[in-house]
């Protein structure tokens, strides 16, 4: 009952590690010992939760009051006086832990699913208190401390409990609500006070510059997604169409006063306008919380937190809930190959390598100054797997795209010889991450029916749309780079020089079916000097719009799943930036609009049309008509999918007019030309086949149009 004097100086600077062993009510032989930290208080009476007296707590110096009641251990509530004020204060060392035994245990084993619900602020009653629950994985920290609004960012005030099987620790605050900005004070193993650090399972943050967390509410979102949400998981994705919008939330529209959307006015916007161009869903860059606009969201501080620049997190949900109403899935970037080193978040989190590796061979990346995350601890593969869960139950996203597979797969990613350890066998694979690829994998789409995961990776890693269980890394897709970069190079190319790069479209067909296929025209081909999509297009004015259409229309018509980044639709001259909206005033230009109206039908027939979506990601929905025609720099192939009509797809990537063309088809009779690139509608010179053809003898005679994609659908 009578510490030393070096334990109450700890306790008063803030420093001892178990303030519960000196704090509040401890059963002893002349009653219930309770002793409290009151700076101020000349008179303390003690009361239960119900206002019952108990008894009186007197100074004893340095701000600290003790005494004995005649009650057991128990929730207590202090009535104090002193300098000319009176308050009343719960004594959150009065209440007992909230985390139990099964959390520990599965958090010791790495199986812990519900983590979320567990770490980070959670607003609860507890023991007949409501309040707020904090707890954080701190394992090599001295003493952690939760400092915020209410404390004055005293870390003396409130110091934890610590679970030492685990390296949790955690407090009850007794009447601290949401809305409250917060951080860990954490001294490290060295004695050393690390900077202020937020909370890694915040669910709400300031609004940069300011870095803080803020206790959150639980999100109270009536949801009206069901018909949606069982819509998705009753199909295959792969045989089903899929068109993304890729958008930066930040820079797609601005407010008239340059801020950013709030989510509900985006809403407004951006949903309509998706379904009006036939998209069937959003992606998102990052918008979990990041300190650094130019980062894009890429470099995140906050993964559990929808970034503050578009509102609270409840707007979000509104947002995603409106968009399956109308019918469009919004998909995520995720980012779990690295975190920044922002002082305040993850970087040496308790004075440690904790979230990254201690080697900088295996813990920083050169591309990006960030630190990498250490795979194969099983404390971080929970904090990722939880945070893929998260997203998909709490805000009801359709699915992740996980950014930087390639960097995470490969320990020589970037690195010069000497710059990289290898694995125990000598090999260069990750597979540490490979391991936290596939459980997150398992995880999601064990849990979550309906959700799919889209791979970044750049390399040929096999498996990656493979099963995990069949040994791939079981992502749903995978965005086909080689597609984006051989083709944009054809397209690149001036007409006259094509006929020698044909393979740069034809390639890219030997390989088409190895995974489930994405192909992406992504951010990252329109940013760093690389220009727009149309200024990327060779040729004169007329030719760059006539190239672009043409690439669509050709993309649209080659198998796998299609995406397109914000801008793309209309053809933004300017290459993007984050700190301005797109040139909306190209709208009101004839051939601008026509490539906007040209995507929308693209969209339109992709859909409704299973031979173009069907077969996607199976060889047997496309079939070769005319591969070798590099001297005219034409190509043909069938779309097909069972029991439907195939479509013949015919790209002329040279400006000629070429009359009587012979391609070869499967079917004798009338081919419908359901799109022609080169239609007036859409800004071209209108050469076509006047909306039909007849195939006899296994072929079809047609008109091409210059630099144009035409699409025929066999009727009968």
């Amino acid at each position: 009952m009578t510490p030393g004097d070096d334990a109450i100086a700890a306790l008063l600077g803030g420093r001892h590690a178990d303030p519960f062993a000196l704090l509040g009510p401890h059963a002893g032989p002349a009653g219930t010992f309770v002793r409290a930290w009151l700076p101020g208080a000349q008179k303390v009476l003690v009361h239960d939760l119900s206002g019952k007296v108990l008894g009186e707590l007197k100074p004893v110096g340095d701000g600290i009051v003790e005494g004995t009641i005649d009650a057991p251990p128990q929730p207590l509530w202090y009535y104090a006086r002193g300098g000319g004020g009176e308050w009343w204060v719960k004594d959150p060392y009065s209440f007992g832990p909230v985390l139990g035994p099964t959390d520990d245990f599965l958090l010791a084993e790495g199986t812990h699913l519900r983590l979320h619900d567990k770490l980070g602020a959670h607003p609860i009653r507890h023991e007949g208190a409501d309040g707020m629950h904090f707890a954080v994985w701190a394992p090599n920290a001295q003493v952690v401390s939760v400092v915020g609004d209410w404390n004055m960012w005293d870390a003396k005030r409130h110091p934890m409990r610590r679970r030492s099987d685990v390296g949790v620790w955690e407090i009850f605050l007794p009447d601290i609500n949401p809305g409250q900005a917060y951080k860990f004070a954490i001294i490290g193993p060295d004695g050393e006070r690390l900077p202020l650090k937020a909370d890694p399972f915040a669910f709400e943050s300031e609004l940069r510059p300011a870095t803080a967390s803020r206790t959150a509410a639980p999100l109270d979102h009536d949801w009206r997604d069901a018909t949606h949400r069982e819509h998705w998981a009753s199909v295959d994705p792969r045989r089903v169409p899929i068109s993304i919008y890729e958008v930066h939330a930040g820079s797609w529209r601005r407010g008239d006063d340059g801020w950013f959307l709030p989510w509900d006015q985006l809403a407004d916007r951006l949903i309509p306008y998706v379904v009006d161009l036939g998209f069937t869903h959003i992606e998102f860059l990052p918008i979990s919380e990041h300190p650094y606009d130019p980062s894009w969201g890429y470099q995140t501080t906050g993964l559990y937190a929808p970034s503050a620049r578009f509102g609270d997190p409840a707007g979000f949900a509104r947002f995603v809930d409106g968009a399956h109403k109308a019918g469009v899935g919004v998909l995520l970037d995720w980012v779990p190959a690295h975190f920044p080193t922002d002082a305040h978040g993850l970087a040496r989190f308790d004075g440690t390598a904790l979230y990254e590796h201690e080697d900088p061979r295996l813990g920083f990346h050169p591309d990006w100054n960030t630190a990498i995350y250490n795979f194969g601890r099983r404390e971080v593969s929970q904090f990722l797997v939880n945070n893929a869960l998260f997203w998909a139950e709490r805000y009801h996203v359709d699915g992740l795209r996980v950014d930087a597979v390639a960097s995470m797969l490969y320990r020589d990613y970037s690195r010069k010889d000497g710059e990289w350890i290898p694995n125990d066998a000598g090999g260069r694979e990750n597979w540490e991450a490979v391991e936290f690829l596939r459980a997150a994998n398992r995880a999601v789409y064990c849990e979550h029916p309906g959700f799919f995961t889209i791979a970044e990776e750049s390399t040929s890693w096999p498996g990656v749309s493979k099963p995990a269980h069949e040994g791939g890394l079981g992502f749903g897709f995978k965005w086909n780079m080689g597609f984006m970069h051989d083709t944009l190079s054809y397209m690149a190319r001036e007409p006259v020089h094509r006929s020698h790069h044909h393979d740069e479209i034809t390639f890219g067909l030997t390989y088409a079916f190895s995974e489930n296929f994405v192909l992406p025209l992504s951010h990252d081909e329109v940013v760093h000097g690389k220009g727009s999509l149309l200024t990327k297009m060779s040729g004169d004015d007329w030719q760059k719009f006539a190239n672009l259409r043409a690439y669509y229309a050709l993309m649209w018509g080659y198998p796998g799943k299609k995406l397109l980044f914000m801008g793309q639709e209309f053809a933004q001259r300017r290459e993007w930036s984050e700190e301005r909206a797109l040139d909306w005033e190209l709208m009101d230009a004839p051939a601008h609009k026509g490539v906007a109206t040209l995507v929308r039908d693209l969209n339109r027939i992709y859909c409704d049309t299973p031979a173009l979506h069907a077969r996607d990601c199976e060889g047997e929905g496309f079939h070769w008509a005319v591969v070798d025609d590099a001297a005219n720099s034409v190509f043909a192939w069938e779309r097909r999918a069972p029991g439907e009509p195939p479509v013949l797809v015919v790209s002329n990537l040279t400006p000629v007019v070429r009359a009587g063309y012979r391609v070869p088809v499967s079917a004798d009779g009338v081919w419908r030309e359901v799109l022609n690139s080169d239609a007036a509608v859409y800004g071209g010179s209108g050469i076509g086949n006047l909306g039909e053809v007849t195939a006899s003898d296994g072929e079809v005679v047609l008109t091409l149009p210059p630099l144009a994609t035409m699409w025929f659908e066999f009727t009968a």
